[in-house]
């Protein structure tokens, strides 16, 4: 037990280490995130030196179950690739645009405008699509106007972060913890409808009354105009995600599991734009021209797909199983009773997030909320909002987290460690106390 304790707890403290001083790893022209690198070494460990059962690690991964960790990562990378179809063809950039040049100068506006427009798409897309898509427009944009970027980058993330927790498929979380409890897409929704809305609610004051000096300066330019160049296709990539929407509403209730609609729904994808895309090369070359290539958009969703996902999240999924046959999770179930399960849980889960990262908090709260317990729907749902909330306590809360902070370097912005604390003490402890408000109300 001591063993794999000591090897789960060294391969987590060098994973939050390495996301803090050394992200990513240069092997000539290839750069690899080092988080995943070093919990799939921690993993190997334990099944090399006999502490994790191959066997029932290997049978877990094939099992017929609602949590098989192999459903899910198809069922997030799916909906993602479907997200980041309408952002490679210009759909975010375009509505990030519009909602801009309506602010009509006013810096409060623009701030309100934002905030909503991230607060909606996040809740039919992810959050982490969201962040890819909206970071780097923010940035330029507040270059261009002359105006603070860090109002906007942390209402952003604060956004995608709270509203997140709306749908099922707006986090890997709420699909590993609702599914490993057999919960449906719209049972999910009744109860997180209104702890969502509250949280929302209650982060956008918080927000405002933190930045609003920042936003008493003028605007000094307007956004620049964006185009959608290719329409017929962004109605095919709203078709397919409006459709796949629908399906996963109404799955449950005609036997459809969620990873086979998604991946249905990127195949026809591939499919439908594959199709277009031969029938506009055959009419060019019969035209004489030599212009166009092949289905540039599909190339990019495969390459910005979150492929680091499937070694970070099995591996982690080895680390919990290897600890849940030493007992870890009874006692951690055993220390967080079932007398208080909204507040332990939901208290536990969002400081968790930020000590292993959101997601192996999901996969280890999975294991240690009791099932057929009457606390067992209190616990996944406050655990749902603890691991949504947490992702902007620090900047290890959440890959979202990660990914914000490798962007903003990139544009020369600083908004590290002590910045995402203060902005978790001011903002995020007073959300997630109104999303669990919310939770008590509806239970």
């Amino acid at each position: 037990m001591i063993a794999t304790v000591i090897i789960a707890a060294v391969a987590c403290l060098a994973m939050i280490l390495s996301i803090l001083f050394f992200p990513k790893l240069r092997l000539g022209r290839l750069r690899l995130d080092t988080y995943w690198l070093i919990t799939l070494l921690g993993a190997l460990l334990l099944l090399c030196t006999g502490l994790a059962d191959p066997a029932a690690v290997g049978g877990e991964l094939i099992a017929n179950t609602a949590v098989n960790p192999v459903k899910i990562l198809v069922l997030f990378i799916s909906m993602t690739v479907l997200s980041v179809f309408l952002d490679e063809l210009g759909f975010f950039r375009f509505l990030a645009s519009v909602a801009l040049r309506r602010a009509q100068g006013g810096q409060v506006r623009l701030f309100l405008i934002l905030y909503l427009l991230v607060s909606v798409l996040t809740v039919f897309t992810s959050n982490d699509v969201i962040i890819l898509s909206f970071t780097p427009f923010i940035c330029y944009f507040a270059k261009n106007a002359g105006i603070s970027p860090i109002p906007y980058l942390a209402a952003e993330f604060v956004a995608a972060n709270t509203w997140s927790m709306a749908l099922v498929i707006g986090n890997p979380t709420n699909i590993y913890l609702a599914t490993g409890a057999g919960i449906d897409f719209i049972s999910y929704l009744k109860v997180m409808a209104l702890p969502t809305v509250l949280a929302g609610a209650v982060a956008f004051l918080a927000l405002f009354l933190v930045y609003r000096r920042h936003l008493k300066a003028p605007i000094s330019a307007e956004a620049e105009p964006e185009r959608i160049a290719d329409r017929p296709l962004l109605i095919v990539g709203i078709a397919h995600l409006g459709v796949c929407t629908l399906l996963l509403a109404i799955g449950s209730y005609i036997d459809l599991a969620m990873w086979a609609v998604s991946l249905g729904a990127v195949i026809s994808l591939f499919l439908f734009v594959t199709a277009i895309s031969l029938y506009r090369l055959i009419r060019a070359k019969r035209a004489g021209s030599k212009r166009g290539r092949f289905a540039p958009e599909l190339v990019a969703c495969l390459k910005r797909a979150p492929w680091q996902l499937v070694p970070f999240i099995l591996s982690m999924f080895v680390m919990i199983v290897a600890l849940g046959e030493v007992g870890v999770t009874e006692k951690i179930a055993a220390l967080l009773g079932d007398r208080a399960p909204i507040p332990a849980y939901g208290a536990v889960s969002f400081l968790a997030s930020n000590l292993v990262n959101n997601i192996p908090m999901s996969v280890l709260f999975e294991r240690v909320i009791p099932a057929g317990s009457a606390i067992t729907e209190a616990a996944v749902f406050a655990t749902v909002i603890g691991s949504n909330i947490g992702a902007f306590l620090t900047p290890i809360g959440a890959l979202a987290g990660i990914m914000f902070s490798s962007i903003l370097t990139k544009h020369d912005l600083r908004f590290g460690y002590v910045d995402f604390l203060k902005l978790g003490v001011t903002v995020a402890i007073p959300t997630i106390c109104a999303a669990l408000l919310g939770l008590y109300i509806v239970l």
